[in-house]
């Protein structure tokens, strides 16, 4: 019995140890197939990040150029200080580190030094260190024997040439070299290139391995823009609204475009009241910045982060305003197209006009009003009363055709972030009669300055409406071409013949109306004035407003158009005739003839080009350059003593204003020389530059003033001969054998 039971409890054992066995094995055979099949990669990725440490290697993001190839945004080199730790096995070696690079770096010295006990060959002390700080650490570590422990490796940090200079179009990068803003942010794919890499492996305890134990895989740099933005239009734009913006007391920012009406290329875009996008994050208003640091510690951040957004802000593209009298050359281009009146259709003003029954009335800005008057007159004395029987005869069916046919209800595809759309009434039948009235002259919609141009563009192109573009060309860091912007042209909004007969209406607005403030002399400049109200934008002393002009030129054969725009002017006129206008004249006078634009005078514009040169020998520097400044003439002073001893041109003597008078302060100045040019064969723009490259001055005679295909035919002082500068010399123009047409 007992051995019965012996034998029972034997196989009871074999029995509970084989089925243990086998659950056992099924156990860890059932791990290993879940490890191997299951969770084998995610495993050995696991493995591999404990192993690796990868650190990533910035692409040098790509240079924005101006259509010229000025470099108006580029990367250059920085470094990054890293500390090799596991290589310091000294204290004295790692407080002498940590002591040297916190004075260089001007970091804490005891976060160094801490940074220095961890056990890496890869610790980043610093980034977007300058060259001359790298080359102090390489001067420090020669001097304290360091070398090992300290490594720089290279990075890039964004730089741009001109500080506060087109910003509002750049924009700007962060600290990661990504675009946060303006083309930077747009064509941010382009110009960020692909980032490298920096493997390290780590041995069993979790160190960085040496140098050695490296691999990089180096960084793709990005590609190039080309802008068709000109650098030195852009100075014009920015340097006439600056003087605009102190003269006219502007409290909200100011704004210009400049674009050629037949592509759409952008010449130059300006926004003043922005920032340097070299410390985006910095106020840059002085009084807006002292007034933040006034306000409480919790409402600080709150405000500065919305001081920030403004100043970024692209006015031109990402705010709305209504248009005011330049919108009427639309209605103009609407009622022309349609055949519902012409340039002798005649109008009634009595100083007002009730648009419908029981409606009240609208006046004019003429007090009295202007009495009977043609369309053409009308146009240049922008009467109001006049476009709202003319916005009648059109409709608000084919006012909204054509308002959406010039791009007003969509935004334009400029190439640039943040771009708005319009306000408008819908299709619906929504725009009742009072809307039709005060929509005829530009009010109760809103549109963007972008829009606006571009439609304007339109009527002076020919009616093509074209897309505004930004960048002409993206680049690869050889040169070669990436992609081309070309022009992208929409539709025909109106007939050539309809565009040519208001491009007549706008150069005689600028003789004799409205814009005669943008009018210059010699220049086929057309243009009309806009101003309007912001509604619910009271400030202190009244109705705030926006004073605007946009202008073409030549108006016979349109080039290029410039429109002005000025948010709250607080001077002594808010009128854009009064603001925006000597601004538009200005910004001219130096873009054209740099353009190329050729001067053509009429009659009585000759017989006030010559004046008579002022006697100023024996006069003080000062006293002889303010009396040559005053009489609209171009001082140039040689010699270094005080007292003008000589001077050229000679008392009496014509010349154009604007022309140069050399003064002579001392007998060595006195004997200066420069060499006559070849003046023969040039066009008129061609012959002024060589003149002012040389200091001479040039009086033009002949067909030049009245042709565009004319060239010197002779000079009265030979080529190659030396004169004194300032020295005046005739030239005569005839009418070249072939016509050219732009």
């Amino acid at each position: 019995m007992a051995r019965g039971t012996t034998i029972r409890m034997w196989r009871r054992s074999i029995f509970v140890l084989a089925a243990l066995i086998i659950v056992g094995f099924g156990v860890i055979i059932f791990r290993l197939i879940k490890l191997q099949l299951f969770q084998g990669e995610s495993l050995q990725q696991m493995a591999l990040e404990q192993q690796l440490k990868d650190t990533k290697i910035n692409a040098q993001r790509g240079t924005i150029y101006d259509r010229n190839m000025k470099p108006l945004a580029q990367s250059a080199t920085v470094w990054t200080v890293v500390l090799e730790s596991a290589y310091l096995k000294d204290d004295k070696v790692k407080e002498k580190i940590a002591d040297g690079l916190s004075q260089i770096l001007d970091e804490d010295k005891n976060e160094i030094l801490e940074k220095s006990k961890k056990k890496s060959f890869y610790t980043i002390v610093k980034r977007k260190v300058e060259s001359d700080v790298k080359d102090k650490i390489i001067e420090f570590q020669k001097e304290n024997k360091i070398t090992t422990g300290i490594r720089l490796v290279e990075d890039y940090k964004r730089y741009y040439t001109y500080g506060d200079f087109a910003s509002c179009v750049l924009g700007f990068t962060g600290t990661d070299s990504q675009g946060l803003a303006g083309l930077e942010s747009y064509y941010n794919e382009y110009l960020t290139g692909q980032s490298g890499r920096l493997v390290t492996a780590r041995n069993a305890v979790g160190t960085d391995m040496p140098f050695d134990y490296e691999k990089m895989i180096p960084a793709q740099n990005g590609n190039n823009l080309v802008l068709c933005i000109d650098e030195v239009i852009q100075h014009f734009l920015e340097k006439g609204l600056e003087e605009g913006i102190i003269n006219n007391k502007v409290m909200n920012r100011a704004g210009a475009i400049m674009m050629d009406v037949n592509t759409g290329e952008i010449l130059g875009m300006a926004v003043k009241g922005g920032f340097d996008p070299n410390k985006p994050f910095e106020i840059a208003d002085q009084t807006v910045k002292e007034q933040i640091e006034l306000l409480p510690e919790e409402d600080r951040a709150k405000i500065k982060a919305e001081a920030l957004e403004a100043q970024w802000r692209n006015k031109l593209v990402s705010d709305t305003y209504m248009p005011g009298s330049v919108y009427k050359q639309i209605t103009t281009a609407m009622a022309f197209e349609e055949n519902l009146i012409n340039e002798k259709t005649a109008f009634n003003c009595t100083g007002s006009f009730v648009p419908f029954q029981g409606a009240r009335p609208i006046k004019c800005h003429k007090h009295g009003g202007h009495g009977l008057q043609v369309f053409a007159r009308a146009f240049c004395n922008s009467c109001n009363p006049s476009f709202i029987q003319i916005g009648q005869k059109i409709g608000a069916e084919r006012f909204y055709k054509y308002y959406q046919a010039f791009g007003f209800t969509e935004k334009t595809g400029i190439d640039l972030p943040g771009e708005a759309n319009g306000i408008f009434f819908s299709k619906d039948g929504s725009m009742g009669p009072m809307d039709l009235a005060v929509a005829s002259f530009g009010q109760n919609f809103s549109i963007t300055p972008i829009q606006m141009i571009t439609a304007c563009a339109a009527v002076a192109n020919g009616g093509h409406l074209v897309q505004p573009h930004i960048v002409k060309q993206i680049t690869d860091n050889e040169g070669n071409i990436v992609k081309n912007f070309d022009k992208i042209e929409k539709r025909q909004v109106i007939s050539e013949q309809t565009s040519k007969r208001i491009c007549d209406l706008l150069m005689q607005n600028a003789i004799d109306g409205g814009a005669k403030n943008g009018y210059i002399a010699g220049y086929r400049i057309g243009g009309k004035t806009g101003t309007t109200q912001k509604i619910g934008n009271s400030g202190p002393g009244g109705m705030d407003y926006i004073s605007s002009f946009c202008g073409i030129a030549p108006a016979d054969n349109p080039r290029y158009i410039l429109l002005i725009y000025y948010d709250t002017p607080k001077g002594p006129s808010y009128y854009g005739a009064a603001v925006a206008a000597p601004t538009f004249a200005k910004i001219m006078q130096d873009a054209l003839p740099y353009l190329g634009v050729e001067r053509k005078y009429t009659d009585e514009e000759i017989a006030k080009l010559d004046i008579q040169v002022p006697f100023l020998v024996g006069s003080s520097v000062d006293q002889a350059k303010n009396q040559a400044i005053n009489l609209q003439l171009n001082p140039v002073v040689y010699g270094s003593g005080e007292t003008v001893i000589s001077q050229i041109p000679d008392f009496s003597t014509k010349m154009p204003k604007g022309g140069t008078i050399v003064l002579y302060t001392d007998k060595e100045s006195a004997d200066k020389k420069v060499i006559v040019p070849k003046f023969i064969g040039l066009n008129l723009a061609t012959a002024n530059r060589e003149a002012s490259a040389a200091k001479l001055n040039i009086i033009i005679k002949g067909s030049s003033l009245s042709s565009s295909s004319s060239v010197c035919a002779s000079q009265s002082i030979a080529e190659g001969a030396e004169v004194k500068p300032g020295t005046v010399i005739n030239l005569v123009f005839a009418q070249s054998k072939t016509e050219h047409k732009d």
